[in-house]
């Protein structure tokens, strides 16, 4: 999974540095489908996800900006800094679909590794196969017992 991760975040760097910050969410949308598919990736954009509410299926209006290789979340943004309800909103998608990574990219920074957080649903597996000291100096936020998350 980490290099799937990495080789989206290489796409994204590659968008920025070719177009730059302070285009539309939309913008950046495109140019990252294009260098998925000059690198060859699997994708799905804008893909709906309903949410189930005591056994029903209820279309929200959730969509997610990509699904790569049906395994990770990436969601675009182009705001002054990524906020916590980001984060939060990112976490609810991985639950809902039943995914464990996601991707933020924010594309409004002059540097964009400092706009990307990676987030992996259900931190606690983690924590124990990576050891308490290095889980705990990358870790964002935890949420009680169960679906917390971290930053790889």
């Amino acid at each position: 999974m980490k290099e799937l991760t990495e080789k989206i975040i290489g796409a994204a760097i590659e968008v920025h540095k070719t177009v730059g910050p302070g285009l539309l969410e939309s913008a950046y949308e495109e140019c990252m489908a294009q260098e998925m598919d000059l690198r060859g990736m699997n994708y799905e954009r804008q893909v709906s996800l309903p949410v189930a509410y005591k056994g029903v299926k209820l279309d929200c209006g959730y969509r997610l900006d990509f699904l790569v290789e049906k395994a990770v979340v990436l969601e675009l943004k182009t705001v002054d800094a990524l906020q916590p309800i980001h984060e939060a909103q990112l976490l609810t998608y991985l639950k809902l679909g039943g995914w464990t990574v996601g991707l933020l990219v924010n594309f409004n920074v002059p540097v964009l590794k400092n706009g990307v957080k990676r987030v992996v649903l259900n931190y606690e597996d983690s924590f124990h196969r990576r050891g308490a000291e290095n889980a705990e100096n990358n870790l964002v936020r935890s949420k009680g017992k169960k679906g917390g998350y971290k930053l790889l």
